[in-house]
């Protein structure tokens, strides 16, 4: 049971930090005509945050299953 509320806690912290990676004082300072790759800051930014948050997820739920 403890295991559960602390995986539960986890993601919760993890919803946070996804609300505050697309908030948009955040979104704001990678809105530029910069490019990585060829790709404009903006998305490339936009996708790195959404797959660190996946990784993360992925982490907490396999993590705690053992």
């Amino acid at each position: 049971m403890a295991n559960h509320t602390l995986r539960a806690q986890r993601l919760v912290a993890l919803f946070m930090l996804g609300c505050l990676l697309f908030s948009y004082p955040l979104l704001a300072l990678f809105d530029s005509d910069d490019r990585v790759f060829g790709i404009p800051l903006l998305f490339a930014y936009l996708f790195a945050a959404w797959a660190l948050l996946i990784v993360l997820m992925m982490l907490v739920i396999e993590r705690s299953n053992r």
